[in-house]
């Protein structure tokens, strides 16, 4: 179902996933561990809903955020270098308010109840995931897909790389790249681990052969590698319930 909740002076939206009808009928019996999901440039689409239900139909309370409730548009995809000015404009710390805004409306719901909260975002999803790792609270896991870990410049909008943000990390954090990702380097993904194991920080990556970016994305035919896909998923689904059931 859609919902709606406040993020400081605006009202923002998501829709909402319980495990199943009979979980959502019996809430307060049976609360359920809470997983939010970023969304990629273009929004909350069909792709996302169906996150949204394969993450309920592994039994978490999963909720969508969509970023771009109050109107904002990413432009057309035959316009690149103008969705990639659209997401360099995207002021950080508003998208980490509405993450936060998110993650408490969210454990505030009587199918959660206060039981831990995931948090899972896909390419400029996954960096946000990468962002709230280190600077929202209360989060106790984060599955990064793909998401980039420099931004393109350092400003007023984007004020700290997410590489740099993983320093503070406060969870664990399991991270999935494609070593064909022209978005982002090998180079990058061998600075995190370099700087996870420098710090002695909970951070696992996994990088596919043959995979390049949104190589979990089934919506996309050229990028989509099922068998990277569903190794990922696995992992992330073992790993959130690992790190949220205890």
């Amino acid at each position: 179902m859609i919902v709606r909740f406040p993020s400081g002076g605006d009202e923002i939206a998501g829709a909402l996933y319980a495990p199943d009808a009979a979980a959502a009928a019996a809430t307060l019996a049976r609360p359920r561990p809470g997983v939010l999901i970023i969304h990629d440039v273009w929004g909350l689409y069909d792709q996302y809903h169906a996150v949204a239900k394969r993450l309920a139909a592994a039994g978490f309370v999963a909720l969508a955020l969509d970023l771009y409730a109050r109107g904002d548009k990413p432009g057309s995809p035959a316009d690149m270098p103008g969705v990639m000015r659209f997401l360099h404009q995207l002021p950080d710390r508003r998208v980490l308010a509405d993450v936060q805004a998110a993650l408490d409306f969210l454990r505030a719901r009587p199918e959660v109840a206060g039981r831990k909260l995931g948090l899972t975002g896909f390419c400029m999803g996954g960096k946000y995931a990468f962002l709230a790792a280190a600077r929202c609270r209360g989060i106790s896991a984060v599955v990064a897909w793909y998401g980039l870990l420099h931004a393109d410049a350092i400003d007023a909008e984007n004020p700290e790389h997410a590489l740099d943000a993983i320093g503070d990390l406060a969870c664990p954090l399991l991270a999935f790249f494609g070593a064909d990702d022209v978005l982002i380097p090998l180079r990058d993904v061998e600075a995190l681990r370099a700087l996870a194991q420098a710090r002695g920080l909970p951070v696992e990556t996994v990088v596919y052969t043959g995979a390049g970016h949104a190589f979990a994305n089934d919506s996309r035919p050229e990028a989509y590698r099922a068998d990277a896909a569903s190794d990922a998923w696995r992992r992330a689904l073992a790993f959130f319930a690992r790190e949220l059931e205890s």
